[in-house]
Formats: C-alpha cells, sequence, structure tokens
C-alpha cells in the first residue's frame, strides 16, 4: 500500500443523500466494509420506519457489503486518506433500494439503446455562520453581487478553501461565482460519465461542508434556507453519446440544432414532471422554492435558453450540446436525482413522444405551460406512487423504500409547530 496515504474513507449516497461509511486503515481496506441494513428505515430525526423495504427488520437487520477495487481509490481532502464510493451488495446480490444502484440501472438502460449517459452538475448553496445564541444567520456580504468573485462576496476565503480542496481530491470544478442573492454561490462541475459525474458531485457535497465546517461555518444546499431570498437549485445537465463518441444532442441538419432524439428525452421528463418532483425536490422545505414565478423549474416546460423553462437548451451547439433540467434542489440524493430523470428521458425517447411548443412567456407574468409541480411533498409523492411506469423504470423497490421514509417526514411536520406559528399567533392568543 503507497506511503501517500494510510486510511480509506468509503462514502456511499443513502436516501436521504447522506454520506454514510467508515474510515479502514489502508491495509485492511481489500476487506471491504459492512453497514447495518436497518439505515434504509432511517430519517432525519434517526428514528426507524417499521416495514421499510430494505431494512430487513424482520430478520435481525442484518449487514450489506459495501464493495470496491483498490483501483477504484481516489484521492481525498484529508490528510493521508484516500475515498472510494462502493458497490453496496446484500445476500440478494445489488442492494434494490440503493440510488447509486439506479442510477447505474438508468444507464445500463440506456446503453441498451445505444447510447452513453453525459452528465454535468450545477450546485447553488448559501453560507451561514453561527448568530451567538445556537442558531445561524447569513454571512455579511455587503459588497456581494450577482457573478462576484473575490474577497466581496467571499470575506471569509471560504471558496479559496474549497476549491484548493477540490484540486486535492480532483473534484473537477468548471467555474464558481456568487449568486444573484447573499452570500449564495453556485458551483459547476465538469461534464463527464453519468456515473462518474454523480459520484464526485456526491463527494462535493461532503467536502464543501467539511471545509466549511473546519471554518466555523455552515454551507447549505437546501432548496430555501432563507425566505426572504431565493432559493437554490441542482441542475443537471445532460447529453449521450453514440457509440462513435458523438453527442447525440446535437443534430447539425435541422433548423434549431437539436436532435429529434433529446426532443423525445425532453418530452419525456416534461411527461413525468409531477412524479419527478417527489425525487427530485424530496423535502418538505423544496416546495417553498418551486413557485411561479421563481425560475426555479415549477413548470412543466421548456425552452431554448429559457431560464424560466424546467428544461433549458443552452445556447451551445456540437459537442457542448447538452440539456438543462432544473427542478432539483441540493436536498436530493444526486444519483437518485439524475436516475429518475434519465429514466423520464428513455420513456420520452422508446414511445416516441412528441415534444410541444417552447415556452414563449418570460418566466415571470407571462407563461404558456399549465402544468406545475404538486403543492406538497406530500402531493409529490402521490404523484410519484402513481405514476407506475416511471417507479418501475427507477426500481419499485427503491421508490418504496423511499416513499416509507418520506411519508415518515412529512407526518412530522405536519404534527410540529413551527417557528412561524409562534411569531403569528402566540402574542395574541
Amino acid at each position: 500500500m503507497s506511503s501517500e496515504f494510510n486510511r480509506v474513507r468509503v462514502l456511499w449516497p443513502d436516501h436521504l443523500g447522506l454520506a454514510r461509511g467508515k474510515y479502514v486503515p489502508a491495509r485492511l481496506a481489500d476487506r471491504g466494509v459492512r453497514h447495518c441494513t436497518g439505515l434504509w428505515s432511517l430519517g432525519y430525526d434517526r428514528n426507524m420506519t417499521p416495514g421499510t423495504i430494505g431494512a430487513n427488520a424482520d430478520i435481525g437487520l442484518p449487514d450489506l457489503d459495501a464493495r470496491f477495487s483498490l483501483d477504484e481509490l481516489r484521492p481525498g481532502w484529508e490528510s493521508g486518506t484516500r475515498v472510494v464510493v462502493p458497490d453496496l451488495v446484500d445476500e440478494r446480490g445489488g442492494v434494490d433500494v440503493s440510488p447509486r444502484g439506479a442510477l447505474k440501472r438508468a444507464i445500463a438502460d440506456w446503453r441498451a439503446l445505444g447510447y452513453e449517459p453525459q452528465l454535468g452538475l450545477e450546485f447553488e448553496a448559501y453560507i451561514f455562520e453561527p448568530d451567538g445564541q445556537g442558531g445561524w444567520r447569513p454571512i455579511d456580504t455587503p459588497g456581494a453581487f450577482v457573478y462576484g468573485t473575490g474577497p466581496a462576496v467571499d470575506p471569509y476565503g471560504l471558496i479559496d478553501d474549497i476549491w484548493a480542496a477540490c484540486d486535492m481530491a480532483e473534484i473537477p470544478l468548471e467555474s464558481v461565482n456568487s449568486e444573484y442573492d447573499s452570500p449564495q454561490f453556485e458551483f459547476t462541475l465538469c461534464f463527464t460519465d453519468a456515473l462518474r459525474a454523480a459520484d464526485e458531485g456526491f463527494l462535493f457535497k461532503v467536502l464543501a461542508r467539511e471545509v466549511a465546517h473546519r471554518r466555523g461555518l455552515l454551507l447549505t444546499f437546501m432548496g430555501k434556507p432563507l425566505s426572504d431570498r431565493g432559493g437554490s437549485g441542482l441542475h443537471l445537465n445532460l447529453s449521450w453519446r453514440d457509440q462513435s463518441g458523438a453527442n447525440v444532442v446535437n443534430d447539425p441538419s435541422s433548423v434549431d440544432g437539436i436532435s429529434e432524439l433529446a426532443k423525445h428525452a425532453i418530452a419525456g421528463m416534461l411527461a413525468h414532471h409531477q412524479a419527478l418532483a417527489g425525487i427530485c425536490a424530496p423535502t418538505v422545505n423544496a416546495y417553498k422554492r418551486l413557485r411561479p414565478a421563481s425560475l426555479s423549474g415549477y413548470w412543466a416546460n421548456w425552452g431554448f435558453d429559457h431560464r424560466g423553462a424546467t428544461v433549458r437548451i443552452p445556447p451551445d451547439r456540437g459537442e457542448p450540446a447538452r440539456l438543462e433540467h432544473r427542478l432539483s434542489d441540493g436536498g436530493a440524493t444526486v444519483h437518485a436525482a439524475a436516475a429518475a430523470v434519465l429514466q423520464a428521458a428513455r420513456l420520452g425517447v422508446v414511445h416516441q413522444l412528441e415534444l410541444g411548443a417552447p415556452e414563449s412567456g418570460n418566466g415571470l407574468d407571462t407563461i404558456d405551460a399549465k402544468v406545475g409541480v404538486p403543492a406538497s411533498l406530500n402531493d409529490a409523492l402521490d404523484a410519484l406512487a402513481e405514476n407506475v411506469e416511471l417507479v418501475e423504470a427507477i426500481g419499485s423497490d427503491m421508490i418504496s423504500q423511499f416513499n416509507s421514509v418520506k411519508r415518515a417526514e412529512w407526518h412530522r411536520y405536519q404534527a410540529a409547530t413551527t417557528d412561524w406559528e409562534i411569531r403569528e399567533y402566540l402574542p395574541f392568543m
């Protein structure tokens, strides 16, 4: 084993997007690691949801194996540490409820059609500091503006630290800038094969939050952490290569430069728009970001370089041509969101769905689209469960497991007294 590292950090994404895993000595890494299957029943509150598929509570919560090859170890962002994102295996083979497994299935389904999915990710995030009272407040950036760089928008130098950590971990940043609201930033990762891109996006989220934590800060990918400022999205940029390596989103012979395959894919994304919200916007908070006139992916619409559309076709043609899906936020598990959107797009191609006209409204006070996302997480989970075709494409066991845990999350929300209720009513009642 190389003297450059003495431990391996095994990390994999669960149904909540949390990075489960273990540190193991480098000398023992070839054994793999094990975790309790009961993880699949856990919510953010650490309580187990009874009857969850994959948790195996009826047979005593046995182990699952996290398996990997030593060739898959990659540089980490901690001294002396390599990182790996493993495959999950239990006594039945692959773990059917794994988000990463769902993405691998989606990739295989596209390969069966003769295409290799490519993925690029854009994350938006806010930065908070301790408020001195046990909570958090947004950092003060009085000189901030959209597309800003440097100390005026990043007085702590956190972005510099994140960039250095990404260099160390070989996570390929394409660009970083401040966003429309302060202190919000956008981080764009380079385009690559879909599984590698999702792994790198997953690791980037862990890295960025940990680098912030070292400075006593909180970096959050939450969809709507501040009610008086814009939300934070996770944009999935998609394309496909054929067996010759050509980008099949591009079609130089068409009037608009976009292929029929790409248009069928967009039609599939829009046909399954409401169900996709259940995976791509998987928190109660997400539906505070997803509102009309919010440029957030609310509407089932598409457009050429149109930020009021859920599926935006950027102006690039040729090799960089791609489709940008704008529904998700950072509360989504990257692998699950990518799997769901890829499957919806594939269904559009398989069924040769016809694409309607592009959005001609401005996305704010004028809009052509008639269908928006469901009003709440609970409604989105209903839409997902009812979309049998998409559920079967993503994986019925995974959706059942996800639905069980997320319904429990919704019920906790319904039962909770919120700060807003205290502020609104307590002084008068």
